[in-house]
């Protein structure tokens, strides 16, 4: 039986590779996890068109209240750990209502109930999952974003097979099969996150337990400062999530209608096209992280905050790639390349790893240890309000030129970006060095 004692951080020292063997424990959990939700996610949408006969806008506005609201109960879910249940209870409480979800998108009259369960489950698991990743590091371990990028890379291996797997099942034999494929691995996820408790670090609740303590830590003369700080982060997060969600979105609707999909004579299902970016991830991070150890060993690596504005303006220029194609079609009609498609996702998927693990990772050594798992559903709550904002810019695919569109997106992101980059001193002031001493973000 594992000690508990008020100041531990990881339970035991196995370790693979130079991290615990917790962290593989929740990479695969997290693959699996994500392997459900990208799964159904990208049969969503052509679910909805094909098989329910929604219109085209009204489906736009579902897919954003979905993924929007999959982003805003894991603020409750933050809360629910940090108060309640504890992270680990509260993830498998929501793995169990996922799972139920995913089975229940196989029958038609329980649609909404299945998302609904979806959400609530999300909630719960999605901040509890990844602050794990940063209780198994204590302050100042410089291996913790490294440990960030490799969980990352998890969740984009469940990203990349959930399409090639769920998205066959769904568009070549029935709807249902892909739904309940995405049911099957999130199970796989639960159970492997069961069994490898012993390898976690102990949680808030848990170390509060073995220290007898009634009261709440008292937050620190610095720490709203910081809370601020996230905030504003959390505002900017805001419109890059609008903008890159389009890709299950309206992109996804550029995939099947407007591209031409033909590889020597064979054509590949629209929904692939969901698997490109994850595959992307996981083989450039290793690129991307060699790029800033190389900068590090010259003191040019940018600070946190820093590269989370190059990701935005990346984003941005990931768009800017579609207008040539845009003009072509709008004007000619017929199909673009799919290497366009491909250019633009590739910059996309650098913007991507330049924001989001980068994101976790500065939440994790900012946020006040009493608080990390709501601070965590608070970065993930900004997606909830992009994700909203991404099916009512969807709206506007049908009523603008495609050109248009494209340029819109280009705007929002590389605005966003720049605007980072516009307050980036007093930010960095807020925020320090986090709990993280010497390690600047």
């Amino acid at each position: 039986m594992t000690t508990i004692t008020p100041d531990a951080a990881v339970p035991d020292s196995a370790s693979r590779q130079g991290h615990p063997t917790g962290l593989y424990v929740l990479f695969f959990t997290e693959m699996w996890e994500r392997f459900s939700y990208y799964g159904m996610r990208a049969l969503l949408v052509y679910y909805m068109t094909k098989h329910l006969l929604f219109a085209q806008e009204k489906a736009s506005h579902i897919y954003g209240l979905y993924t929007g609201f999959v982003y805003f109960t894991p603020f409750f879910g933050g809360i629910l750990a940090d108060r309640v249940l504890g992270q680990r209870r509260t993830v498998i409480v929501g793995g169990v209502l996922m799972a139920i979800g995913h089975f229940l998108m196989a029958f038609e009259p329980a649609f909404f109930p299945a998302l609904v369960f979806l959400i609530l489950g999300n909630g719960c698991f999605k901040p509890n999952i990844s602050t794990q990743v940063g209780n198994l590091y204590a302050p100042g371990d410089r291996r913790r974003d490294r440990a960030f990028s490799i969980f990352y890379v998890g969740i984009n291996l469940g990203a990349f097979f959930s399409p090639l797997v769920c998205g066959t099942l769904g568009e070549v034999y029935g709807w249902h099969y892909g739904f309940a494929a995405a049911g099957v691995g999130m199970v796989i996820g639960l159970v492997i996150y069961i069994l490898g408790q012993k390898h976690l670090a102990p949680d808030n609740i848990m170390k509060k337990a073995a220290a007898g303590e009634a009261a709440p830590e008292k937050l620190e003369k610095d720490d709203i400062s910081k809370i601020l700080a996230l905030v504003v982060l959390c505002l900017f997060n805001i419109v890059f999530w609008a903008t890159y969600e389009q890709q299950g979105n309206t992109m996804a609707l550029w995939a099947d209608q407007n591209t031409d999909r033909r590889i020597f004579g064979w054509e590949m299902p629209a929904s692939w096209f969901q698997a490109f970016n994850p595959a992307m991830i996981f083989l450039f991070t290793p690129l991307l992280t060699w790029w800033w150890g190389w900068q590090a060993r010259r003191g040019k690596e940018p600070a946190s905050v820093t590269k989370m504005a190059i990701g935005c303006i990346l984003l941005g220029v990931s768009f800017l790639v579609m207008i040539p194609p845009a003009r072509a079609v709008g004007a000619g009609g017929g199909s673009a390349s799919l290497w366009w498609l491909t250019a633009c996702t590739l910059i996309l998927t650098f913007g991507e790893l330049y924001l989001s693990p980068v994101g976790l990772s500065l939440v994790t050594k900012v946020a006040p240890a009493r608080m990390v798992s709501m601070l965590m559903g608070m970065w993930f709550l900004s997606s909830f309000f992009g994700n909203y904002m991404c099916g009512y810019i969807g709206g506007f695919w049908e009523k603008m030129s495609k050109e248009s569109f494209f340029i819109m997106l280009a705007c929002l992101s590389c605005g966003a970006g720049l605007g980072m980059l516009a307050v980036l001193k007093p930010l960095k002031r807020a925020i320090g060095h986090g709990r993280d001493e010497g390690v600047d973000v």
